[in-house]
């Protein structure tokens, strides 16, 4: 196969924005799912989903040239692996994410990454005014597409965390800034004889009872709201926290450890769950993460050696390094 042309290949890189707002439209549409049972024309489709039938046609046929659906020489299209991808029961759907990359918030603030490159600002509070978080509070429809995005990519990457690290040595799991309970639930259901303090904000937690109590471990776990700027629960085993310090950055993140280490017991170990920034010329996934928590909160992903910093500051040794199949590695820590 003949290389492309240099030129030809960074044209390719430059235009794909364009392939992000495409996959956006297909899973706000709900595309994938119209095709689960079989090919079908754009016609049909278009129809199914309130779309324009030959501009839905122009769409499908761009995504197929770049492998997420297949048009078969009928006009007809049907799921490639990556589409199915799409559909919204799919083990590890990408809908929801595809769904709330293109939502106004996000889209915009990235429109303004020269503002955070110049300034080392959050674009998100130059291009709205305000935080992401305050901006997604005014805008429940988005935070609604948000909050299901990061559930739905939960959800994978707890599967991975288990299948890594073993928490059935720990009597008492306490997941700080757990949300809903997805990953406590995950952890409790894989250890049977553990139980677990779900804490979060009151607002975040007030209906994480019904989570739990669906899967049957309601009886296994407190659920407890509150500031992990103020305090959090004692008496843990271990305390984890999944994709809270990329957040924030490195004074707040010490911040929220040293509230942690005031908590623990000299034995009790830290679970951070996080992405971990590879070496150079690698891993452009977390790289790209990382620029996107400097656009939305003027935070950042971190190296190795940048969490074996901040947990020193925060109060703790790194021991460990875990990676996992899923982009996140888990660094577990030691109180000092």
């Amino acid at each position: 196969m003949t290389a492309l042309d240099p030129s030809v290949e960074l044209m390719r890189l430059i235009n794909a924005y364009q392939v992000s707002q495409a996959l956006h439209v297909v899973a706000f549409l709900g595309v994938a799912d119209q095709l689960k049972d079989g090919p079908r024309s754009a016609d049909a489709v278009a129809q199914a989903c309130g779309a324009h039938p030959r501009s839905l046609y122009r769409l499908l046929r761009a995504l197929a040239a770049i492998g997420v659906f297949h048009e078969a020489d009928d006009g007809e299209f049907s799921l490639t692996p990556l589409g199915v991808c799409l559909t919204s029961d799919a083990d590890g759907s990408a809908l929801n994410y595809a769904r709330w990359i293109g939502t106004q918030g996000q889209w915009r603030s990235w429109g303004d990454l020269l503002h955070s490159i110049k300034s080392g600002e959050s674009a998100s509070q130059f291009t709205h005014g305000v935080d992401a978080w305050t901006y997604r509070m005014r805008h429940p429809e988005e935070q609604a597409v948000f909050n299901s995005a990061m559930t739905g990519t939960s959800r994978s990457q707890a599967r991975a965390v288990l299948e890594a690290y073993d928490f059935s040595r720990f009597g008492c799991v306490v997941d700080v800034g757990g949300g809903q309970g997805l990953l406590l639930k995950e952890i409790l259901l894989a250890c049977p004889m553990t139980r677990g303090i779900l804490f979060d904000q009151p607002q975040t937690v007030a209906s994480a009872d019904q989570v739990l109590a669906r899967a049957g471990i309601g009886q296994r776990c407190e659920i407890v709201g509150g500031s992990f700027f103020e305090s959090v629960p004692k008496d843990g085993d271990v305390y984890v926290m999944k994709a809270i310090l990329h957040d924030w950055d490195d004074q707040t993140s010490i911040d929220i450890l040293r509230t942690c280490r005031r908590s623990m017991s000299p034995k009790a170990v830290l679970v951070i769950i996080e992405r971990v920034i590879g070496p150079p010329n690698e891993n452009p996934e977390g790289k790209f993460s990382d620029l996107n928590m400097m656009v939305q909160y003027g935070a950042l992903e971190r190296t190795r050696h940048e969490f074996q910093e901040l947990l020193k500051n925060g109060g703790f040794e790194v021991t460990e390094v875990v990676p996992t199949r899923s982009p996140v590695s888990i660094i577990i820590g030691q109180p000092m």
